[in-house]
């Protein structure tokens, strides 16, 4: 029986490992030495990879030769900004071909413990997220590209560091107050107002147009009427997230009412159950899972809407300000950094609410 299991991420890494020979030194600033030894690395862990080894030292071998090697090539960057020749980058993409492995071969793993599932169901995005942040760091420095143009995650990361205070403060002033205000005026009265239609039918019929008509609307118009409305403070963020949240919320929680079946309804009745019971104990749970959905949108919408209207007016304070005064200043790290905290917000934000809907609707099918 071979002992050999070839698989084509390993004969590729192996491939590009020998093309990066042809291309020593990698940088001005790393030697022929290390670059041979970011080569033997990638090689011998291409070759070990494709022996019929236990699952879990391939994919140890495997973590540690991909990253190590990609540490390797990012350190030899240092005052060398874009001067990586074919070589680096032949290198750098056997690295990743490596990781790609690594991360099949977690994937394919068989675990009993639920413990064990959930551990690699959570390592196995948090390799593809570090390893955007390699290429992205390798490929802009190693390529020279221009700092204005897209700034490495290092240059990020120390804006990040030496900026908390100013972080903080637009995080306040746009999540804080324009977001999660916004978002809790404008899903409860969307919900509120779908149970009303719901039981007086012309409400909706009125109302579903008008929603579609609202959901047509461009938010760089609505924004600055709501500026001029309500100031140039939070209030008015939080007024444009209202409107936009609020018919998400009625259009999804009138669908989820919608959805019970009449045998369950007419079973309710046969027991003599009114409408408020059979709304209560029948409908709203079996609407849930359509509710919760408004809600996972609503929480990128409403970030997207606060930031957007900050930019037709607010203090100087907020994350939507501060993206559009560092753009005219060329200052592009700070704006990444923004980026970065409201991608963060927002990935957070989604999670919890995630997380809830599978507390709140462990029955449906999709959990099973």
């Amino acid at each position: 029986m071979s002992a050999v299991r070839p698989n084509w991420q390993a004969l590729a890494a192996l491939v590009t490992g020998l093309i990066s020979l042809a291309g020593l030194p990698f940088t001005a600033t790393m030697g022929t030495g290390a670059s041979l030894l970011v080569t033997a690395i990638v090689l011998v862990a291409a070759i070990l990879s494709m022996l019929k080894l236990r699952p879990v030292a391939q994919a140890i071998i495997l973590a540690v030769a991909s990253h190590f090697a990609a540490w390797l090539l990012i350190g030899g960057l240092a005052d060398a900004f874009g001067t990586a020749g074919f070589g680096y980058f032949a290198a750098l993409a056997a690295s990743w071909l490596l990781a790609w492995r690594l991360v099949t071969v977690l994937s394919e793993m068989k675990f009993i413990a639920p413990v064990a599932k959930r551990t690699i169901a959570l390592i196995v995005p948090a390799i593809f997220g570090i390893w955007i942040l390699i290429l992205w760091e390798a490929l802009t420095r190693g390529a020279g590209v221009p700092f204005v143009l897209l700034p490495p995650p290092s240059s990020i990361g120390a804006r990040i560091v030496t900026s908390t205070n100013i972080l903080a403060a637009d995080f306040v002033q746009t999540v804080v107050k324009a977001v999660l205000v916004g978002y809790i005026i404008g899903t409860f009265s969307g919900f509120l107002v779908a149970v009303m239609a719901d039981r007086f039918r012309f409400l909706a019929a009125g109302l579903l147009p008008v929603g579609n008509m609202v959901a047509a609307l461009p938010m760089i118009g609505i924004a600055p009427i709501m500026v001029i409305w309500f100031g140039f403070d939070w209030q008015s963020k939080a007024a444009v997230v209202v409107v936009m949240t609020f018919f998400p919320m009625l259009v999804n929680t009138l669908a989820g009412l919608a959805a019970t079946g009449h045998m369950e309804r007419d079973l309710m009745r046969t027991y003599g159950a009114g409408h408020w019971q059979v709304l209560a104990k029948l409908r709203l749970p079996v609407a849930m899972p359509f509710i919760f959905n408004a809600l996972k949108i609503n929480s990128t919408l409403a970030l997207i809407g606060a930031i957007v209207a900050e930019f037709f007016g607010t203090p100087v304070v907020g994350m939507g300000f501060r993206i559009s005064t560092e753009v005219g200043r060329m200052n592009l790290d700070m704006v990444w950094a923004e980026i970065a905290l409201a991608a963060v917000v927002g990935s957070l934000f989604y999670g919890l609410l995630a997380l809830a809907e599978r507390i709140v609707t462990f029955w449906h099918p999709s959990y099973r």
